[in-house]
């Protein structure tokens, strides 16, 4: 694993799947498939990294079973490079119970949970995912924390943040013990998570903490982090002089608006990811628009056509005109589509979603494109 970041902030991570420039998009695969496409779809949308959710891979089909089918690349036939979460983040958010049980508990060891498909009883801890991770594959694995709501109090904060801490100490020693290779002998970037909710003063210790330890990379982590976007850049903000300039960055869960990546790819930030693309085409709603100067424009509210509109029922157009993806430049139309849609047919799953994850991968292409030109003038400028 190396990082190398240009001076126009552009960079490119190397892993022993390939190579991956940033600022990147991460598409999210939970159950190792980006719901709806294929290996070859994500190929043809030109994403270079996908996630997978330890949590859910753990339950189903377990991570054993991947590792005896050559790790989650060749599980899932995506020979590129790819990243699993801790499964701390579904640990926390499924355990909050339903009908006032609680489906989770968290000691200074670990956090014994429930698993949400037959009930059963689990127990994770730093050194359990780390393991985990190792058997399933990906080439950048994150360190088992937990992640607190914003609405809490701030001596909880304290005290999971305190476990978070001791949390990150036990998975660098256990990556390490590990080996840093994956059971199948590949090469494993650990990255650590800053937490502390929405509190300044815990925000810049932990990011001062994580910063000071041996990680391949830092990740932003929390409730705040992409559901909030002033909240997002105010955190990013306090903490960002106290953040490593040679390893890339990483806020988790953001990129549910074009907006929200034009703005997080000025804070600086190299890698974020997020459902929302997918789970937006799935229920209708279609990325459209472009950026002009520092803006996102769309003759549509959010930048989202909803393709179930009446509007669009006798309409012969693309989705959008000038995009690349498969589903425009196959010419499907926004009408034929819409009946798809109405129709719960599955072959719309898959045209929606190829849609929606190409326009967010070529929006970062864009901006990385914007960055190198914008560096290039500022070098002209310099030297006049």
């Amino acid at each position: 694993f190396k990082f190398t970041k240009n001076l126009d902030k552009t960079g490119v991570i190397i892993t022993d799947h390939g190579e991956v420039q940033t600022p990147v998009f991460m598409p999210v695969g939970t159950a190792a498939t980006v719901k709806a496409l294929d290996g070859d779809d994500i190929r043809a949308t030109k994403a270079e990294i996908v996630l997978a959710n330890t949590y859910h891979l753990y339950l189903r089909p377990g991570e054993k079973t991947v590792s005896e089918m050559g790790g989650v690349q060749k599980f899932m036939n995506w020979n590129g490079p790819m990243l699993t979460d801790s499964g701390g983040f579904q640990v926390f958010s499924l355990g909050l119970g339903v009908k006032g049980e609680t489906l989770s508990k968290i000691d200074e060891d670990g956090v014994i949970f429930k698993s949400h498909l037959d009930g059963q009883m689990h127990r994770f801890t730093p050194e359990r995912s780390m393991d985990i991770q190792r058997d399933l594959g990906a080439d950048i694995i994150m360190a088992f924390d937990e992640c607190t709501p914003d609405e809490i109090e701030k001596t909880y904060v304290r005290q999971a943040l305190d476990r978070t801490y001791h949390w990150a100490e036990r998975c660098v020693k256990r990556w390490e013990e590990n080996g840093k290779k994956s059971t199948q002998g590949a090469d494993q970037a650990l990255f650590g998570i800053i937490q502390g909710s929405t509190d300044r003063k815990m925000r810049e210790e932990a990011a001062k903490f994580i910063s000071s330890m041996p990680f391949s990379g830092v990740a932003l982590g929390g409730e705040t982090i992409g559901y909030n976007m002033e909240a997002t850049q105010e955190v990013i903000g306090w903490i960002k002089h106290l953040l490593p300039k040679d390893k890339p960055i990483y806020t988790m869960g953001l990129g549910r608006d074009p907006q929200n990546i034009v703005d997080i790819i000025k804070c600086g930030i190299d890698m974020f990811d997020c459902v929302a693309p997918m789970r937006l085409a799935r229920n209708g709603a279609l990325y459209h628009g472009e950026i002009r100067g520092e803006k996102f424009e769309s003759e549509f509210s959010n930048g989202r056509l909803n393709i179930g509109n009446a509007q669009f029922i006798k309409d012969k157009s693309p989705i959008m005109e000038g995009c690349d993806c498969y589903t425009c430049q196959s010419r499907y139309t926004r009408g034929y589509l819409n009946h798809l849609y109405k129709s719960k047919e599955l072959t719309y799953y898959r045209l929606a979603s190829i849609h929606n994850v190409r326009f967010m991968v070529r929006l970062v292409e864009q901006m990385r494109e914007k960055m190198r030109k914008d560096s290039r003038n500022q070098e002209l400028e310099n030297s006049r």
